[in-house]
């Protein structure tokens, strides 16, 4: 079954995910500054939403809002951002460093080291189910497609993922 997601709800998550996630690092110790990029052309056309500076670097963030995971156990990682198009997904060319997949439901925070991340994931990328979604725009719609990943098995395969519990405020 192919999932519909309304436009305007994917931009309430990602704008939600976004602050919550920018008002966290602020809280982190190691935070130098905190720039929201997500309105930057530059940024913009590499997939960056954040860059958060920290002691030891300058990192680039893209932040993945995601409300239907924790339910599934999943991870969807996006493999064509617009099928129509035939535009790639996020997962496969945003330049960013870190990932951060965010539960909006239970504030579930998972950072992936990018690079390693999509390393791990290629050579595999063919034995997780692939699914798709549709944005309706307007009388249009576009297609996103990507893989369900099992959370546990990248935990346990890949390198230098953590979790967090986003408290509230």
């Amino acid at each position: 079954m192919r999932r519909q997601y309304p436009v305007s709800d994917t931009f309430a998550a990602a704008h939600y995910a976004a602050h919550t996630l920018e008002t966290w690092l602020w809280t982190r110790p190691e935070t130098l500054d905190v720039h929201n990029v997500e309105e930057d052309p530059v940024y913009q056309s590499v997939d960056v939403d954040l860059l958060w500076v920290t002691e030891k670097a300058c990192y680039k963030v893209e932040i993945k809002a995601d409300r239907l995971g924790h339910q599934t156990g999943n991870f969807f990682f996006e493999t064509i951002s617009n099928k129509e198009k035939g535009t790639p997904g996020c997962f496969l060319y945003t330049e960013a460093d870190l990932l951060f997949y965010y539960f909006t439901e239970t504030r579930q925070l998972i950072i992936l080291p990018l690079p390693v991340s999509r390393a791990w994931f290629l050579p595999r990328q063919d034995q997780f189910p692939e699914r798709e979604t549709t944005t309706p725009i307007g009388q249009d719609h576009y297609t996103t497609v990507g893989r369900l990943v099992p959370i546990e098995m990248v935990f346990r395969e890949v390198k230098g993922v953590w979790k967090v519990i986003i408290p509230k405020k």
